[in-house]
């Protein structure tokens, strides 16, 4: 079989536009509480990891520092790799687009500047109503709540199946958390 050399630039047009590598990152705190972000995107609800989208130039774990920053004004630190997507799965908000999402483990040294709610979607009224924006809300779930009907995204439900094996499998590894 012959194989032919391509070069990044004849590749680039064909991956340009259809390949979106997310990086999310678990925090879960003292009390073993895991961080979700429960979002509100132009009408539609969705509860999610913080994190987002690596642009280019920075690596994997730059891209979780800057979107936790972002998102929560919590600096963190990043740590043990958890999981990367080993299935295809489309953008549920952007056609023809293929996701990747990697996700670590991150440390914030303090969460008292974190604003979070033990609300589901507290969003204002002004906001409901608004199908143009974006907005977040932060919460805890406590771990024995923690389940794939926590988040809504198809590879976050991936990753809380495989999460939860790994930590609930036995007592010295539930210790780590």
């Amino acid at each position: 079989m012959k194989l032919n050399f391509i070069n990044s630039f004849q590749l680039a047009p064909i991956i340009q536009g259809s390949l979106s590598l997310r990086v999310y990152g678990i925090l879960i705190n003292n009390n073993k509480q895991v961080l979700v972000s429960d979002e509100l995107i132009k009408g539609d609800y969705f509860t999610k990891f913080p994190g987002g989208g690596l642009e280019l130039g920075e690596g994997t774990r730059d891209c979780l520092q800057r979107e936790f920053k972002e998102e929560t004004n919590l600096d963190v630190v990043v740590g043990e790799h958890i999981y990367t997507t080993d299935f295809f799965q489309l953008s549920a908000f952007k056609a023809n687009c293929q996701i990747i999402s990697i996700y670590y483990f991150v440390h914030a040294t303090e969460l008292s500047n974190l604003k979070t709610s033990n609300i589901i979607f507290d969003f204002t009224e002004a906001q409901k109503a608004d199908k143009t924006a974006q907005f977040e809300s932060f919460r805890f779930v406590e771990w024995e709540n923690f389940n794939e009907a926590s988040v809504s995204l198809p590879i976050d439900k991936v990753l809380v199946k495989i999460f939860k094996e790994k930590y609930s499998s036995s007592k010295s590894q539930q210790g780590s958390l």
